[in-house]
């Protein structure tokens, strides 16, 4: 998402690494590899892993409302020949109000 405004001191931004070549996957990477398998139906087996997390963030019109806030993840994963990105969003999906971007041709999905 890109709308984020964490000017006000509310949310949190980090991340996290995986390098799982010839090492054991902890369950994030082997969630995410079943998750590949499943959607992807191909074999996939992770070699590297980087999961970014934004938590509580509240949106670019945060300037009068900072209570309506977003936790999501963007997941990027590679077995050394195939990427795959997975966005996730908390359960209860996008709570900000998108109607009040200031740009009228919003899409919220994926194609």
């Amino acid at each position: 998402w890109d709308d984020a405004d964490f000017s006000r001191g509310v949310g949190t931004t980090f991340y996290q690494e995986f390098l799982t070549l010839n090492t054991a996957k902890p369950p994030f990477v082997n969630d995410v590899e079943a998750k590949i398998r499943r959607y992807m139906r191909t074999s996939y087996s992770a070699v590297w892993t980087l999961r970014i997390t934004w938590e509580k963030a509240p949106a670019h019109t945060a300037r009068t409302d900072t209570r309506k806030t977003n936790t999501y993840q963007a997941v990027l994963t590679t077995d050394g020949f195939r990427s795959y990105v997975l966005i996730l969003y908390q359960d209860g999906g996008m709570r900000w109000d998108y109607s009040q971007l200031s740009a009228a041709n919003v899409l919220i999905g994926y194609s």
